[in-house]
């Protein structure tokens, strides 16, 4: 069997969520199933290390596809074009994408559709290709995969897709997420947090990650305990938008706020490890990745009690309002304070984290794509 894959996100060392999606369950699934040809097709020259086995063919097409114009000419005119040659039995989209103009069965893995829940926190033009042509992709498609039964609801509820056509397909935990002894701790909270206790945020800036009420949530817990606290911001700060901006600047303990870039995966584990607890209070999530980062580093957590969260912590987290600065604040001065609570969602943790793992993913992504070529 041919099985063509979109493999665009694919970037040495630029890897995001969707991009450890399918990077982590393509790698365990061809290399679990040599009988069948795999045809990675990438936007741009390609690193070696993403050719997991031999039975792995790169196939490299352009433009490289970045903004809703490429996108388009990618796939309604390169994709098909390079389908037409292979003859695959099947194109598998890791990211959604698909080509409306070929006839190749296909899934597309439909990780959610914050677009459809939050248009003003795109760019327009993103917004408008979005909002247009996800709900043909997911008519397209022949089973759709997604990384929540929220999700999977979702899609259901918004574009009218049976259930039963929507396979549940939970993320997994990148493996050097793991506990560090208190030695290696103390070294990481020097480094990052002048030797101080800190809460910890871990994600692109961006204005349906909810900062700024999390930037207002610890100057009140900052005031109202007097604690040496300081809170570290780990991602890129290109989507710092006007509103956050300000937010920051009429800090009262803006001084005890450290941005510090996007880190790579093993020192984003260590910094996970070493931290007070993950304030990841989200205003929509379609899974949540680094709230099950945290279980395995053994690290508190607070999140959102809406969409997929609550499903994603179980009984493992401190659930909060995200539109409720005080409801966030109350959830740091409980963990901060409270070594016993702390200690206890860190033990439901490691219960809830056995519900994730890539292995699991890959193998109900494959399950997932035996059905689709079986339609």
């Amino acid at each position: 069997m041919k099985i063509a894959v979109n493999t665009r996100l694919l970037l040495k060392d630029k890897l995001e969520g969707i991009g450890w999606f399918t990077h982590e369950s393509l790698r365990r699934i061809v290399t679990s199933h040599p009988e069948h040809t795999f045809y990675f097709i990438f936007d741009r020259n390609y690193d070696e290390s993403f050719i997991f086995a031999k039975n792995v063919k790169p196939v490299l097409t352009f433009p490289p596809a970045r903004h809703p114009y490429l996108w388009y000419l990618y796939f309604e005119y390169s994709i098909p074009y390079v389908l037409r040659k292979i003859k695959p039995d099947l194109f598998l989209s890791p990211d959604g994408w698909l080509s409306l103009r070929t006839n190749v069965p296909q899934i597309s893995v439909i990780h959610d559709l914050n677009f459809e829940h939050f248009p003003d926190m795109l760019k327009p033009k993103y917004q408008k290709y979005c909002t247009r042509y996800f709900p043909k992709f997911a008519h397209k498609a022949v089973r759709i995969a997604t990384v929540s039964e929220f999700s999977q609801k979702d899609i259901h509820n918004l574009y009218g897709i049976p259930t039963d056509r929507i396979d549940v397909v939970y993320n997994g935990c990148n493996e050097c997420f793991t506990p560090i002894d208190r030695d290696r701790q103390r070294a990481i909270r020097v480094r990052y947090a002048d030797g101080f206790d800190y809460f910890l945020f871990v994600s692109a800036i961006h204005k349906r990650k909810n900062l700024a009420n999390i930037l207002r949530a610890f100057d009140i817990y900052k005031e109202k305990s007097g604690a040496d606290t300081q809170f570290v911001v780990v991602g890129s700060q290109a989507g710092m938008q006007d509103d956050l901006a300000e937010v920051y600047r009429n800090m009262k303990h803006a001084a005890d706020v450290r941005f510090i870039g996007h880190l790579p995966s093993k020192e984003l584990a260590e910094v996970t490890a070493s931290a007070l607890a993950l304030v990841y209070t989200s205003l929509f999530e379609g899974f949540g990745i680094p709230i099950v980062e945290a279980f395995n580093a053994e690290t508190a957590v607070i999140t959102s009690n809406v969409t997929s969260m609550p499903e994603v912590a179980g009984d493992a987290a401190l659930l909060v309002d995200p539109l409720s600065v005080d409801e966030i604040a109350e959830a740091m001065a409980q963990l901060a304070s409270n070594e016993s609570l702390r200690q206890e969602l860190i033990a439901k943790g490691r219960l809830q984290r056995t519900h994730f793992s890539w292995d699991h993913t890959a193998e109900r992504l494959w399950q997932c794509i035996e059905k689709g070529i079986r339609n």
